[in-house]
């Protein structure tokens, strides 16, 4: 059996913390920033989330991360919105944000020179999704050939 994650391990104990309090858990990194390591819950809900949410889901959280104390190392606790452009790296990102403008970079170049394409994100599979452009041409973009997926919203539209 393979061992969980730093990230999946506190996923799985944070949920039920985070249903309580009326949240979900976007999304949890535990990376390097700088000569720092940190480890980030994004927690999410329909109205959108307050810094006084972040503080409520930290607060309930510490105890449970302070028990099961899964980093050996000194790190930096941090719970956040995943914000308006949120990333999309799960399949159930993908199922929320169908119909949604996307931005994609890929990693190299495709086979017409591009990098970068925004459009609708018009449906996924495990292994690609299907981005409607703006020519109301829908791209097959491979999951593994993207660095970054995600929401674009457009500022000049309020």
């Amino acid at each position: 059996m393979a061992k969980q994650s730093v990230a999946d391990r506190v996923w799985e104990a944070l949920e039920p913390v985070a249903e309580k309090l009326g949240y979900e858990i976007w999304d949890v990194e535990y990376l390097k920033e700088g000569a720092n390591l940190v480890l980030r819950v994004y927690i999410d809900k329909p109205e959108g989330i307050s810094i006084d949410d972040c503080e409520a889901m930290s607060r309930a959280s510490d105890p449970v991360i302070d028990e099961m104390d899964p980093v050996d190392s000194e790190y930096s606790f941090e719970v956040s919105s995943p914000g308006i452009e949120r990333k999309l790296r799960l399949d159930s990102h993908f199922e929320k944000c169908l119909g949604e403008k996307v931005y994609v970079k890929l990693i190299r170049p495709d086979e017409d020179g591009n990098r970068e394409y925004t459009g609708i994100l018009r449906s996924f599979d495990g292994q690609s999704v299907f981005v409607e452009t703006e020519e109301e041409k829908v791209i097959d973009i491979q999951r593994n050939a993207a660095a970054q997926i995600r929401l674009c919203y457009d500022f000049t539209e309020d």
